[in-house]
């Protein structure tokens, strides 16, 4: 094992305690963010689609909520992104047509865009000032990582092996989730690809620990105090948890999400690019067994703008069957309703007081 750096991931954060509320693309919402921070976590808010407006709009909403230290989350270029073709656009609207009609929508026309700019959206986050910065899907470039660290943002990477681990910690920042394959959402894996990267948490854990000299945060299938216990037992400096809280009532999540959540077995739970082009972890529903007999996925971000438009109609009408249930392999221990009540739980399992 490497030499640590001298501060504990709680002073690289700036919190009491090492427990980090998992950033949530499109499910995030300011009160639970505030909530984890103010019982003294890391609440972590996703900006996935927000323009530099509601970036800024957002963090002075988490501060008028909160005087504590919370944290945004970026998705990385790839440079994988790409428009579809006529023909791929037209197959998968074919595909969806019946679930938009469904929600009472018609197939909308193309936008001149997908996504905002990344690079506005970096720029609001670094004046926004949070806590923390956290990115997917890549290492952030040396000058983010430097323009980071000259207004005081500590910098956290995503890893799902070792080597993306050890390509973070060359990267300059100051603290690694080591996602595991257990957990719920999008795969963050860029060196190889996701399929190829799907390494268990135990697995991940120590040798990622052995691998960095700075902080590692342990994330996947950890909902209880039996989950941390057992990622500090492994090396883990402190942990991210996110269906757990995505269970409680402060999220973003419909009841029919916190249903999926509830029900799903963990060998129940599918890997799938139905819903957004990219791999990621959920409930299987008649959105996804559709869209994947159809055979007929666009790539990203096309597809997760298509999807987005009948999944945010399904959610106001409480259709689960037509939305993205995000979930890991540990969602039927997610059984407390309140933020305050999980995180009291997992601080039950921190190996010091």
């Amino acid at each position: 094992m490497q030499a640590r750096t001298g501060k504990t991931l709680a002073e690289t954060l700036g919190t009491e305690r090492p427990i980090v509320l998992a950033p949530f693309g499109g499910l995030s919402s300011v009160e639970l963010t505030a909530k984890v921070s103010e019982s003294g976590g890391l609440g972590s808010y996703g900006l996935y689609g927000y323009d530099a407006d509601r970036i800024l709009r957002t963090a002075h909403e988490l501060r008028a909520a909160t005087t504590r230290p919370f944290a945004f989350n970026l998705w990385l270029p790839t440079g994988t992104e790409r428009d579809a073709t006529a023909e791929e656009y037209a197959r998968a609207v074919d595909a969806v047509r019946p679930l938009f009609e469904e929600v009472g929508l018609e197939v909308p026309a193309q936008p001149e865009r997908y996504l905002p700019p990344f690079e506005e959206q970096l720029q609001a986050a670094l004046d926004a000032r949070p806590a923390a910065l956290s990115f997917v899907f890549g290492v952030p470039r040396p000058d983010v990582v430097d323009a980071a660290h000259r207004r005081g943002i500590a910098v956290v990477g995503s890893a799902t092996t070792v080597d993306e681990a050890v390509a973070l910690a060359a990267g300059g920042v100051d603290a690694i989730v080591a996602t595991g394959a257990e957990a719920a959402g999008h795969k963050v894996s860029f060196i190889e690809p996701p399929e190829r990267s799907l390494v268990g948490l135990f697995a991940l854990v120590p040798q990622v620990r052995d691998a960095v000299d700075v902080p590692v945060i342990a994330a996947g299938g950890i909902a209880d105090r039996r989950g941390v216990s057992a990622a500090f037992a492994l090396g883990a400096d402190g942990v991210q948890v996110g269906t757990a809280f995505l269970r409680a009532r402060e999220s973003a999540a419909n009841d029919a999400h916190r249903a999926a959540i509830e029900t799903t077995p963990a060998h129940a739970g599918v890997l799938t690019r139905a819903m957004s082009g990219r791999l990621a972890r959920g409930a299987s529903n008649r959105a996804v067994r559709t869209i994947e007999q159809a055979d007929a996925i666009a790539p990203f971000p096309v597809q997760n703008w298509l999807t987005g438009r009948f999944r945010a109609a399904a959610g106001a009408q409480g259709n689960g069957e037509l939305q993205s249930l995000w979930l890991g392999q540990a969602g039927r221990l997610a059984t407390r309703d309140s933020a305050e009540a999980v995180f009291a739980e997992l601080v039950a399992g921190l190996p010091f007081v």
